[in-house]
């Protein structure tokens, strides 16, 4: 089993409003909405995972979708990652999502991946300095990797444990 990447006294966040965004965690429920912005951003959002992931595939289904949200849910549940969706403040339309990871390294508390869709791509400094604050603010995290952000991918990948 994975180890928890929080405290078993932490109370996780499940909703975080901000006066740009509304983030939850991603689900099942939502699942069209957050179908909808991967492919509509699919050749922006190559490689943000590394420049070896090949996520999104193209040809990804709605039905392969619920079926990763629903892997992220369970680690959600078991606290070993969390990964939340990122909606306007109308909550009409998914503008991306926030992955939390444990880190491999001893520096890092935890390793975060992020994406906005292209149509929203001005808000991203603000989302990215958004979710800066709320680790900081709220899960008391003060040394985040953002790999491919803050620190080059090359640099990521050869980093010494």
């Amino acid at each position: 089993m994975a180890k928890s990447l929080v405290s078993t006294s932490f109370i996780v966040p499940l909703i975080h409003n901000t006066e740009h965004f509304h983030i939850i965690p991603l689900n099942e429920d939502i699942a069209e909405l957050d179908y909808e912005a991967v492919m509509s951003s699919l050749d922006s959002l190559q490689g943000i995972f590394g420049p070896h992931s090949n996520w999104p595939e193209q040809d990804m289904t709605l039905e392969q979708n619920i079926i990763s949200l629903n892997v992220h849910k369970q680690e959600f549940e078991a606290r070993t990652a969390f990964a939340y969706s990122v909606f306007n403040l109308a909550k009409t339309q998914c503008l991306g999502s926030i992955y939390i990871d444990p880190s491999d390294f001893s520096q890092y508390q935890c390793v975060v991946h992020f994406w906005i869709r292209n149509d929203s791509i001005e808000q991203e400094c603000i989302l990215f300095q958004t979710i800066k604050n709320w680790l900081n603010d709220e899960w008391h995290y003060t040394q985040v990797a953002f790999p491919g952000r803050t620190i080059s991918w090359q640099d990521w990948l050869n980093k010494p444990s």
